[in-house]
């Protein structure tokens, strides 16, 4: 990696945070011994604590868990950063990056609501360059984002890849050319919170070359531990470490990182997996009986493991989905979806449940 170009990266932080040291922990110390007292901990487990694995602060970052993801995601270990969630390292780029009311951070509506939120509580300009609506359905247009970018200084340009809920991909060659394009200016954040039901490659695969670009990925979708917050940043080692600095001391706890690591195993991954091509089969299957159903105007074609769905009545549609005990996600106040809905890819039996209430309408009509 170029060490001028991670150098530039650098510069795009906060001029006050450049040189911020951050908090040193009890657990950020290398000293080593047999009886602890340096955290004000209890000297004895909770009750109910059985395995009394809870008592200690955790490590920031646990070392085993930070190279399973290292593995799966093709990265060293100094380029992860984990966190709670997406949603923390989201809000840590912003906090980080954007001095208030001076440096931007743009998105490409209608998407994932969090990078809007990150920038108004960071009190960020927030530049919006919406999704064209095409034949191909709702895709970013990489043009207008390096022109707004540019044009309007951008610090952050984040671009979701499959995008929600689109379900559209950004291709390789268009994320290499924001990433070149806006090379000393921004750092360019890929949300591949879906990447692994696309058949897409992974934006991690360009980081060597472009250290204005960053990752972002989760174990909450398509390994299922939504509950466990276990989210990815995927960066220079630079960034990462300037970035750890200001985050909080103990982001990562035990218990959800012990299930994250457990569930990183071979024969668990095996298993992911094949549930990952269940899931798209799935998607297929609903995207193609869809369009037959009563008031469907329009089914977009999905990378993620989720349907963009228009309707006629999207409330009717809602009210039937609802009342046959299926929640769908309401998209209407969203940009240019006021008549959508977003219909996540469950199992078979779930799937067939919401063909047959959006079939049953047809009879009542």
């Amino acid at each position: 990696m170029n060490d001028a170009k991670v150098q530039d990266v650098l510069e795009l932080l906060r001029p006050d945070l450049q040189s911020f040291a951050g908090y040193s922990s009890a657990r950020s110390s290398a000293q080593q011994g047999e009886v602890w007292l340096n955290a004000n901990e209890s000297a004895w487990p909770n009750p109910a604590d059985a395995r009394g694995s809870s008592r200690r602060y955790p490590d920031p970052q646990p070392a085993a868990l930070v190279q399973a993801l290292a593995a799966l995601y093709g990265v060293s270990p100094a380029q992860v950063l984990v966190g709670r969630g997406s949603d923390e390292a989201i809000d840590l780029l912003v906090r980080a990056f954007c001095r208030p009311g001076q440096d931007a951070v743009l998105a490409t509506p209608p998407v994932f609501g969090m990078y809007a939120v990150c920038a108004r509580l960071q009190g960020a300009p927030l530049l919006e360059v919406p999704l064209v609506d095409g034949p191909n359905g709702l895709q970013a247009d990489i043009d207008a984002v390096i022109a707004t970018a540019r044009g309007q200084g951008a610090r952050l340009v984040f671009l979701c890849s499959p995008s929600n809920p689109a379900g559209s991909e950004i291709a390789t060659s268009d994320i290499v050319r924001a990433a070149r394009a806006l090379a000393g200016q921004a750092l360019v954040v890929v949300d591949e919170a879906y990447i692994e039901y696309s058949t897409q490659a992974s934006a991690t695969a360009l980081l060597a070359d472009h250290p204005n670009l960053a990752v972002l990925r989760t174990l909450s979708k398509a390994h299922a531990l939504a509950a466990a917050r276990i989210g990815s940043l995927l960066a220079a080692p630079q960034v990462i470490a300037a970035l750890r600095r200001c985050q909080a001391p103990y982001p990562v706890p035990q218990p959800c990182a012990e299930l994250a690591l457990a569930a990183l195993q071979p024969a668990v991954l095996e298993q992911t997996r094949a549930r990952i091509a269940e899931v798209a089969v799935e998607r297929e299957r609903l995207a193609a009986r869809l369009p037959d159903l009563p008031g469907v105007r329009r089914v977009y074609p999905s990378a993620g493991n989720y349907l963009l769905v228009r309707f006629e009545d999207a409330q009717a549609a809602f009210d039937a989905l609802l009342a046959a005990g299926v929640v769908v996600r309401d998209q209407r106040a969203a940009p240019q979806l006021g008549d959508a809905l977003r219909i996540s890819i469950g199992s078979p039996t779930e799937n067939q449940r919401v063909l047959a209430a959006l079939s049953a309408r047809r009879a009542a009509a």
